[in-house]
């Protein structure tokens, strides 16, 4: 296949273009390199043919964890934000959830677009094209089905250049699905870091931030009655006096302190963790108050992330004083306290733009690596994360948005963007994101419920999450009140564990929708019914 490519570098005399050609071979690498002159980048692209026949499906992967990423058809399109009006899209944030700011999506049939890996399928052949390193920037795919041609973008626009570039470090595997993704990760060299599949509760989907020390001590009675020893009893946001003051818990809901509730939760023969955003913070939090500074600015204003808590900011991790008080942070909440498991999340804020002399992955994998020194060997559950950046550096990852009590958010939430909160979303990248679980990381496709109030999931809805969660994750957490759970929902869920600890042999049918799998040596199916994931 003929790989073409082209640079542009903005220099004192004006644009530079420089471009080539080079064989691209399925089952081998692809390094290009070009001496740019001394300038800026103003753009890396590339074009290479990628033949999809009728009956085809493509994946894209997408920006973030959150970010929706099922396979599409050879017409399917990805929309952006242009249905949604435009104050209603500055008022709450969407745009900055994702690649919105940044990405110019074409909405046309039959293009879609992706980042770090990309395949097209067939039957049961994958064509994968995989990067090998994102440093130099994302690399991002664009495929138009019509013409059959895939474009390949680094994501490093302003970048000072003057010498060697790494232009593209690709992998490229045609087979099975087990063949070429195991191949790409061999090629990348990448391992996932030692751990165990984790079983637990976490608060968020029940209490959400009304979680007090009464709470939490009444979520850990009910867990004494349901889970095993060693498994996890996870305390989610609400615990601290705002979203970037983690120093201290908030001695109003909680006046024990947050030392006092781990030692009541090893008591009970649990694990303890603890639900922590470094790289963000509340736009009213006392560290926006009294380190400014700290936050990063675009145009001389705060670069506003969202509505979430009533509006948040990224901080600036280029500010030593912000790294350091980070550090006091973890030590703190590890070594103090004594949590045994972060959950670290809204971790893109680290890297929502490069600079001159970085590029926007090039941050997150430095935002990661400091995450990964600072954590030790504490555990870490990376949530909110650009994709590969993740790869090899936390034990369990989120590949999902964040299930919702309702199957796909509230009424017309899927005119909004691709990150929200859906059950229905969560399911899709559970199945289409399966392939990193065991290889980048330990798979946390999010919680599953079993309760009947405060939830507008049907009941089959709620038994195909848990299911799924429990084939493809390797986190498989409630999410509940379990104190109040009925016999029979004490029985599904271990029904549930039993599924999630001893299935073997599975896999995911993407042609037919059906899991295939072996439990208690008996070979099972279970549909997963289009017609609840079709939009």
């Amino acid at each position: 296949m003929l790989f073409t490519w082209k640079a542009v570098v903005t220099t004192d005399a004006g644009d530079v273009a420089l471009s080539g050609s080079a064989d691209a071979r399925w089952g081998e690498a692809l390094h290009i390199t070009a001496s740019l002159p001394q300038g800026h980048i103003k753009s890396v692209t590339a074009r290479m043919p990628l033949a999809a026949v009728e009956g085809s499906r493509v994946f894209m992967n997408g920006y973030q964890t959150w970010t929706t990423c099922p396979e599409y058809s050879l017409t399917d399109r990805i929309w952006d934000l242009r249905r949604v009006p435009k104050a209603t899209v500055a008022e709450h944030g969407f745009d900055r959830y994702g690649d919105y700011h940044f990405v110019k999506y074409p909405c046309r049939p039959g293009v879609t677009h992706g980042f770090s890996w990309c395949y097209v399928r067939r039957g049961e052949e994958f064509k994968l094209i995989g990067s090998l390193d994102e440093k130099p920037g994302y690399t991002m795919f664009t495929y138009d089905a019509e013409i059959a041609f895939l474009t390949v973008e680094r994501d490093c626009a302003g970048l000072a250049c003057g010498g060697d570039y790494p232009l593209f470090d690709l992998y490229f595997a045609k087979g099975s699905e087990d063949q070429v993704f195991d191949g790409w990760f061999a090629s990348m060299g990448v391992n996932p870091l030692p751990a165990k599949p984790l079983r637990g509760y976490t608060s968020w989907y029940n209490r959400f931030t009304g979680i007090t020390e009464a709470t939490i001590r009444q979520d850990l009675e009910g867990c004494k009655k349901l889970l095993a020893p060693g498994d996890l009893f996870q305390i989610d946001d609400g615990w601290q006096p705002a979203v970037g003051d983690w120093l201290e818990c908030d001695r109003e809901k909680f006046p024990s302190g947050m030392k006092a509730l781990v030692d009541e939760i090893h008591g009970a023969g649990f694990k303890a963790g603890l639900w922590l955003a470094p790289f963000i913070a509340h736009k009213d939090s006392a560290l926006v108050r009294e380190h400014p500074d700290w936050v990063v600015k675009v145009n001389g204003e705060p670069w506003f992330m969202g509505d979430n808590w009533g509006g948040f900011v990224a901080l600036d991790i280029d500010k030593p004083e912000l790294l350091e008080y980070l550090r006091q942070v973890l030590r703190r909440v590890i070594h103090e306290w004594g949590f045994d498991l972060l959950k670290l999340d809204f971790l893109y804020g680290a890297a929502v733009f490069g600079t001159e002399t970085e590029t926007r992955a090039a941050r997150m994998i430095r935002a990661m690596d400091f995450l990964r020194q600072e954590c030790g060997e504490t555990p870490i559950l990376g949530c909110g994360v650009p994709v590969m950046p993740a790869f090899g550096k936390v034990e369990y990852c989120r590949i999902s948005c964040d299930a919702c009590l309702e199957w796909d958010g509230a009424p017309f939430a899927d005119l909004t963007h691709r990150e929200r909160v859906s059950s229905r979303n969560a399911i899709l990248n559970t199945l289409f994101r399966r392939e990193l679980c065991g290889r980048a990381h330990i798979n946390d496709p999010d919680v599953f419920f079993l309760r009947e109030e405060n939830i507008s999931l049907r009941d089959d809805q709620k038994l195909l999450l848990a299911r799924v969660n429990a084939l493809l994750g390797g986190v498989f957490l409630i999410s509940d009140d379990p104190g109040s759970y009925t016999y029979a929902q004490r029985a599904a869920y271990k029904e549930l564990v039993h599924l999630f600890n001893d299935a073997e042999n599975v896999r995911f049918d993407a042609d037919k929708f059906m899991l295939t799998f072996t439990l208690d040596g008996e070979e099972q199916i279970l549909p997963v019914p289009r017609e609840l994931l079709e939009q």
